[in-house]
């Protein structure tokens, strides 16, 4: 048992957490003189850090979840889903979002497709929840932060969300909601060719590439953003707005998160600066929901394929659903920190 311990915290540390490089970055920006425990040195040591370790495992996941997706091209998607009912195939929607795109406006396109395939809208809207929420990549970074219970857990409650969102609006009858050019649209059902294995490690090159270019500038504002609130903004100032003595904590840091836009990339050093500083684990995570699945540019875009009140009804779903994670999280931190 001690054994296999110790194998997981050399994964967990040295394998996601990439502790070597840390203490390699900081030896060579001390050999220039410069001083880690200052704001200046620890800023530099934390945004190199944090930058080539995201973007070195992000390359890594992006290439496996392209590969596994090369096998879920949207047509077989829609097929796939439309063999389950209820329940069933909201789960099924909300295990697919887990191996498509990377952030919510890439994955309204893919939701509209499924709409004008005649999928129930319940489903399609468990798929639109899940996708930027929930991924293999969040796991991994998440578990090279926070480690292997919390990130399990996130993507437990995210998958949680996208099914229970996803079962509310099918129950409330939200089918005529959806814009009718949609529902109109008809679908080409087009068999994919068979793709050998060179094409699909081809095909997850190029995604790579793409997606890399894609979110360089999220994960690098992330990072900044993570090393300002870690070396220069006071402890206290931060406990004082989204600490536990705040009761309105995770509310202000769901409704901080809703406007910005960017994908669960770029909030993860955000995050991790920020419980660096004492904020409570279902604060971060309110925060991280909001950003990735309910930016102000993904909610514009999604206004073009249903109408104001179907709209309204999952904005306020979700953003509910955060609010009681974010409670609930922060009231069983200690038992996953």
């Amino acid at each position: 048992m001690q054994i296999g311990s110790a194998i997981w915290d050399f994964f967990q540390g040295q394998v996601l957490g990439m502790k070597w490089l840390n203490s390699l970055i900081g030896s060579g920006l001390s050999a220039l003189g410069l001083d880690l425990e200052g704001r200046l040195g620890g800023s530099l040591q934390f945004f190199i850090y944090d930058t080539v370790k995201i973007l070195i495992l992000l390359s890594v996941l992006i290439f496996i979840i392209s590969y596994v997706q090369s096998y879920f091209p949207p047509e077989r998607t829609k097929r796939i889903l439309g063999h389950f009912h209820g329940v069933t195939a909201n789960i099924l929607s909300a295990l697919l979002g887990t191996v498509t795109p990377f952030c919510s406006c890439s994955s309204i396109p893919l939701f509209i497709g499924f709409s004008s395939a005649g999928l129930p809208v319940g489903v399609t809207f468990s798929f639109l929840i899940s996708s930027p929420l929930v991924d293999l990549g969040s796991l991994i970074l998440l578990m090279s932060i926070f480690g292997a219970k919390v990130a399990f857990a996130y993507v437990v409650v995210g998958l949680v969300l996208a099914v229970i969102g996803g079962s509310l609006i099918e129950k409330f009858g939200m089918e005529k909601y959806v814009e009718s050019f949609v529902k109109n649209a008809g679908s080409v059902d087009i068999e994919a060719p068979e793709l050998t294995k060179r094409d699909r490690m081809a095909y997850a090159g190029e995604q790579v590439k793409a997606i890399f270019k894609r979110v360089i500038w999220f994960v690098l504002i992330g990072v900044g953003i993570g090393a300002l609130i870690h070396n220069w903004i006071p402890a206290e100032w931060v406990q004082t707005v989204l600490g536990g003595r705040n009761p309105f904590s995770v509310i202000l840091a769901t409704l901080v998160g809703i406007p910005m836009y960017a994908d669960i990339f770029g909030t993860i050093p955000i995050a991790e600066a920020l419980f660096l500083k004492g904020v409570g684990l279902g604060t971060i995570l309110s925060f991280m929901m909001a950003v990735t699945a309910l930016s102000a540019p993904s909610i514009v875009m999604l206004r073009q394929a249903v109408k104001p009140k179907l709209l309204v009804v999952f904005v306020g779903i979700v953003a509910l659903g955060i609010i009681l994670i974010g409670y609930v999280f922060n009231a069983l931190q200690y038992l996953l920190v």
